[in-house]
């Protein structure tokens, strides 16, 4: 069997193709879709890159792994401890190393592991390959390694290899030689003058005046990313370069593919093709950043193209990355980890049968402290440290009539926010009678000082609120975090 798990980044559904998107993102990844199983309710469950990924190979929930924020304690995983054996179990019942128990070489292509110094993440690979540039590469240096490895190793059995892409990440880094394929196309988004209008007052690190994060820098380097947005055009200007990394990486799916359909390969091959976290783009005020825990942050795609499986089919129950270790072991007939807090999809893929979650917690903790639950049409959000952007202690949308977070209607529905603290409560509870550590990481993120994206900010953003008309905020700032 040979196996090739795409791992575009920052890649959120709405915006590809197959998904429903009015752009034509991703041409090689529709038609990939088509001969596989589109998952539509598909999260990580932990946001954003770091513990989205930790969350991925583990197998287990961020609150048991620890590695939850981007910084600090809390963004290595924990330690195994007095039970750590020659090797430590969590880097030999990962996700990878099913792949290399069913007899197959492993491979990945990815500089992850050096930009967030998680070493864990290459556990159970044969080789691995870094182009050098920790996550600020574009494809165009990918690429050619790929395609080497493939000329190299394709025609050989049972292997599974991991392409890993940056393009749609921030800073939106196509070469300019791309241009811009969406230049004559009218921008598709949700966001009107009135809604636009609203968001140029927002209070919050990567707000359409600060899509830097704090301020409205922008780097020569990287033109097709603004500092800021001052109207609908440039607005446009800013998803444009989104989707262009998008269409890039679709476009070098398709070197890829082609390369294998070209060798005969691809009728027999699996494919894998998912991302760590979506992007904002106007939910919650927030723009360009993947900063909360809620629909357009941790939703994300999964597309699989299984030998002997479904075909052109649509999934809608809520599976979360956890499930895919535990979901391919099935698959492959390899024992499950007994530490995997994941559920098995397998006879989703194989004979399109429901199997998803009645509900699921997802985390953020690397901008804002935030746990949420989704499940029915709702998301419900508890917020611990807002990041900055002077979010209400909970909020409730219902996402399947305000898939952008328009509308907070908790006062309305007190029942519904009932029901997701409990969906909270009892998954906390759950998770820590499992950990092997008595402290929640959420806590040791807000005893060091918060989220690491907000640390030595506030005075700094305090001041560029009052120099650019919003002292209103500043003095919510102010009241709120300097008491």
């Amino acid at each position: 069997m040979r196996i090739l798990f795409i791992d575009i980044d920052t890649l959120r559904p709405d915006h590809i193709g197959c998904y429903g998107y009015s752009r034509n993102t991703t041409p090689n990844i529709d038609k990939i879709c088509a001969d596989g199983v589109k998952f539509n309710q598909h999260y990580c469950a932990d946001a954003p890159c770091l513990p989205s990924r930790a969350s991925l190979i583990s197998g287990m929930f961020g609150i048991r792994h620890g590695a939850v924020g981007h910084g600090g304690t809390a963004a290595d995983r924990r330690f195994t401890g007095k039970d750590r054996g020659f090797s430590d179990i969590l880097d030999r019942d990962n996700f990878i190393n099913i792949f290399r128990k069913a007899n197959m070489k492993t491979v990945s292509i990815s500089t992850f592991a050096e930009r967030h110094s998680s070493w864990w993440f290459n556990a159970g690979f044969n080789e691995t390959y870094n182009v050098g540039k920790s996550g600020m590469e574009s494809g165009e240096e990918v690429l050619p390694v790929a395609l080497d490895w493939i000329d190299r190793n394709a025609e050989n059995d049972n292997w599974f290899l991991h392409v890993h892409l940056w393009d749609p990440h921030t800073p939106y880094r196509v070469p300019e030689s791309f241009g811009n394929p969406f230049e004559n196309e009218p921008l598709d988004t949700w966001i009107n003058q009135e809604v636009f209008d609203r968001h140029l007052q927002h209070v919050g690190p990567h707000s359409i005046n600060e899509i830097s994060m704090y301020d409205d820098i922008e780097n020569p380097k990287f033109p097709r990313h603004p500092g800021s947005a001052k109207n609908l055009t440039e607005l446009k200007k800013l998803i444009d370069g989104y989707d262009t990394g998008i269409f890039y990486a679709d476009y070098l799916v398709g070197q890829i593919i082609n390369k294998l359909k070209d060798m005969k390969i691809y009728d027999d091959l699996c494919v894998i093709i998912s991302s760590d976290h979506g992007e904002n783009m106007g939910e919650l005020g927030i723009y360009s950043e993947h900063a909360t825990a809620d629909y357009a942050t941790c939703r994300i795609p999964l597309i699989i193209k299984w030998n002997g499986a479904a075909k052109n089919y649509t999934d809608n129950k809520i599976h979360c990355n956890v499930d895919l270790a535990p979901t391919f072991a099935e698959l492959l007939n390899i024992k499950p980890g007994n530490n995997w807090d994941g559920v098995s999809f397998a006879d989703t893929v194989l004979h399109k049968k429901e199997t998803g979650r009645e509900s699921l917690v997802i985390s953020q903790m690397a901008h804002v402290c935030q746990r949420s639950a989704r499940f029915d049409d709702w998301l419900y959000i508890r917020t611990y440290h807002d990041g900055f952007h002077l979010f209400d202690d909970e909020m409730l949308f219902n996402i399947a009539d305000d898939p952008y977070e328009q509308y907070d209607i908790k006062d309305k529905f007190p029942d519904i926010c009932a029901k997701g603290a409990k969906i909270i409560l009892d998954w906390h509870d759950c998770m820590m009678k499992k950990s092997s550590c008595v402290t929640d990481p959420m806590w040791t993120v807000l005893q060091e000082g918060g989220p690491a994206h907000t640390i030595g900010a506030l005075d700094g953003y305090i001041k560029r609120l009052r120099e650019t008309g919003r002292s209103a905020g500043a003095d919510k700032l102010e009241q709120k975090y300097k008491k």
